[in-house]
């Protein structure tokens, strides 16, 4: 999930990237969830642990954000070459490591081939707030579920030899061992479709709106003045198979888990895409996938 600019200057972002502390913002570590959530053959999930694992995920979203996708970076992105930004510090950042990759010379170095932003409500009511309160109105979504804990997913992606089932599996596996462990009462974030002409996605976009739409007790609206109406077919001239197929991997591992989708998508100008706000409360998700996805930490994934 990814979705609007970040806000502050590129002074202020030197600023960050000079004087925070990975430790400071008080992530969660190795110790707490165990060295290893997951692994495929050589792939393991796990969280960062250094300041240094983190510009790591920061580059590879530059390069999938940024080198092949849409994204328009800032002077400061394009001189340091990652997609830096103020949340970062406040959230835990789930890695897949393939520690079977070499470098250019041949010899062993391990490297981080996808990624997965997390930010739990306690940090998020301590620091910069939730990312995605700048494309929708959710203050309305935690008010009604008060005494809940929520985690927001975020900058996800992964390099592109490895967009495979195996490394999707592996960033949900560790997903899941994260909530579990925080006890987590629902995920959401924004979800993007490519390009900024909403129009380009209508059949999609009506398939989400007509079919996948959040109850009222879960429902985020756009915020005013970025709200483009989903339903630009109507309900019976949507072709389900179709529309469904067009849709990024991303957002069908979403609705195949369960996720719900809010009102009104948002044009993220700065990432070239369209948004949509995707929620899941976990008593509501479908259990098979929490059970494959919920095993021990140790297991390979099937």
């Amino acid at each position: 999930m990814t979705s609007a600019s970040e806000p502050g200057t590129a002074r202020n972002k030197i600023a960050w990237l000079k004087t925070s502390s990975f430790e400071k913002a008080g992530a969660a570590t190795a110790d707490e969830l165990g060295p290893t959530l997951g692994r495929f053959g050589s792939l393991e999930v796990r969280l960062a642990t250094t300041k240094k694992e983190v510009r790591k995920a920061q580059r590879l979203r530059f390069k999938v954000f940024y080198e092949e996708g849409q994204a328009k970076a800032d002077r400061t992105a394009a001189l340091i070459r990652r997609d830096i930004c103020p949340f970062d510090v406040s959230c835990d950042h789930l890695l897949v490591i393939d520690h079977a990759a070499v470098n250019r010379f041949g010899k062993p170095k391990p490297k981080v081939v996808g990624t997965y932003r997390l930010l739990r409500q306690d940090r998020a009511e301590t620091h910069h707030g939730f990312y995605s309160a700048q494309e929708y109105d959710i203050a309305p979504l935690l008010a009604r579920h008060d005494g809940k804990r929520f985690l927001e997913l975020g900058r996800s992606c992964v390099l592109a030899p490895y967009r495979s089932k195996r490394t999707l599996e592996l960033l949900w596996r560790g997903i899941w061992a994260y909530a579990k462990h925080y006890k987590i009462d629902a995920l959401f974030g924004c979800a993007s479709l490519e390009g900024t002409n909403p129009l380009a996605h209508a059949a999609s976009l009506s398939f989400l709106a007509h079919f996948a739409n959040a109850s009222e007790d879960w429902n985020v609206s756009a915020l005013h003045g970025k709200h483009v109406p989903m339903p630009m077919l109507n309900r019976d001239s949507v072709d389900k198979r179709r529309a469904l197929a067009a849709l990024p991997p991303l957002i069908k591992g979403y609705l195949r888990c369960g996720a719900k989708v809010g009102d009104g998508a948002v044009i993220d100008h700065q990432f070239g895409t369209t948004d949509v706000f995707i929620i899941m409360p976990v008593a509501e998700l479908d259990l098979r996938y929490i059970d494959h996805f919920g095993g021990a930490a140790d297991k390979q994934v099937a």
